[in-house]
């Protein structure tokens, strides 16, 4: 029987450090049963919260100065330039233009750098909002899996005692996070070392991360495996002595490492052309509104936020500081993904945050059956800032939404090349 909508109680405040217990057992008793491992599982990132306030003091303590250099480092902690800020970019908090700009001071290379890594998550929003699911299909070469399916090489790597996969999955576990450096580490172990298909593995990733989403992380599972450029990237040890030094030392299989030397590549096919790489013939349906978009003679009722935009620069939200706001943690959905429990504690933290400051409801339950004609939320118009993801448009159609305001890209898409970083960068993302 489908899961009928409900309204839930609002979700305590977030504590300023560590996960506070009434959130976690917020989620537990409203939540649990559609995370991953159920009620018993759910934790909360001890360096994470979610909300405003969390993603403001993480960007007032942003610091690029060696980042140029350093994002890369694994091992000790103390050695890291990566920022942390992708789950707060992720969830909207923390807008990819205010953290452009945001990194002005910065010395020259740390910024150009630091932007660089911007611009790509920009052009992964690109990719995504163009082909959308297809994005699991190679975007230029496919790569069929040589293990069975269902195979776990982390499973495996673990139980063998790779120290270095160890340190970096018992930190996913920890804190629901990864440097970029360790998610080609992991991916690569996965999809080049083992032949397990990418796919199962994206989806493996992408239900553990706070910042999960199908665009970045389909992307750089797409690169890694060369499915996005026609050579994949081998995990070896030479790159854990260089970005963890000290961790090999202490591995059982030092002196029979698994990754000493480079595999062979794995077989890559062509995969069938894909015109949307090439053009898009309708880019405006693509990058949504660029103007805000409204019904005649209809005003909105509330602000429906979604989990891509959660933060106080929401557009519509910040046009409309006096109506209420709805969120609905989407069931049916939720239920097929699984995600940890850790990124449903941060999206309830996130709410927690806003209602200390805006009339938040929040529901669970089938969107269109909770905020649509005939829902308990009663079918009130209602204005919303476009998402550029797929079920975001088929959502929407469902729902009486009178006022649709644009998403901030840094740079709105167009119609050119996609099929690379370096050509879609030429065109469509140029710098801001």
């Amino acid at each position: 029987m489908p899961d009928a909508p409900r309204r839930l109680p609002t979700p305590p405040p977030p504590a300023d450090a560590g996960p506070a217990p009434e959130v976690l057992a917020w989620v537990a008793a409203h939540l649990g049963d559609l995370c991953d491992g159920g009620p018993d599982a759910v934790a909360g990132s001890p360096r994470f919260r979610g909300g405003q306030a969390a993603a403001d003091r993480a960007l007032a303590a942003l610091d690029l100065r060696g980042y140029a250099g350093d994002r890369s480092e694994v091992h000790p902690r103390e050695r890291r330039g990566a920022t942390a800020l992708s789950p707060w970019i992720r969830h909207g908090l923390l807008p990819l233009p205010r953290v452009w700009a945001a990194a002005a001071d910065a010395p020259a290379r740390d910024r150009e750098r630091f932007r660089d890594e911007l611009l790509w998550q920009e052009y992964a929003r690109h990719l995504y909002a163009r082909l959308g699911t297809r994005t699991r299909g190679g975007l230029r070469r496919t790569l069929p899996p040589l293990a069975p399916p269902g195979t776990d090489p982390w499973a495996a790597a673990r139980a063998d005692g790779m120290a270095c996969l160890e340190l970096v999955l018992d930190e996913l576990d920890e804190d629901g996070w990864l440097v970029n450096q360790t998610r080609m580490w992991v991916a690569s172990q996965w999809a080049v070392r083992d032949g397990a298909d990418w796919r199962e593995g994206e989806d493996a990733l992408f239900r553990r991360l706070l910042d999960g989403s199908r665009a970045a992380n389909r992307l750089g599972w797409q690169w890694v495996a060369g499915t996005a450029t026609g050579r994949p990237y081998v995990f070896s040890r030479w790159q854990v002595e260089k970005r963890a030094p000290g961790i090999c030392a202490s591995c059982p299989l030092a002196r029979n490492c698994p990754i000493e030397d480079r595999p062979e590549e794995p077989p890559l096919g062509d995969a069938p052309p894909e015109p949307l790489l090439r053009h898009d013939p309708d880019p405006g349906a693509t990058a949504g509104p660029a103007t805000v978009e409204r019904l005649p003679d209809a005003a909105p009722a509330a602000v429906w936020l979604t989990a891509e935009s959660l933060g106080d620069a929401d557009p519509a939200l910040a046009a409309h500081p006096d109506l209420p706001v709805v969120f609905v943690f989407d069931a049916p959905l939720l239920a097929r993904l699984r995600l940890d429990g850790r990124r449903l504690v941060f999206l309830a933290e996130s709410l927690g945050d806003l209602a200390a400051r805006r009339d938040v409801t929040v529901w669970r339950g089938d969107v269109a059956a909770t905020l649509g004609g005939g829902g308990p939320a009663g079918g009130a118009p209602l204005a919303v800032t476009h998402a550029p993801v797929p079920g975001f448009r088929r959502r929407a159609a469902a729902l009486p939404v009178v006022e649709r305001h644009p998403w901030p890209w840094l740079r709105r898409p167009g119609g050119g090349r996609v099929a690379s970083f370096s050509a879609w960068r030429g065109r469509d993302g140029r710098r801001p």
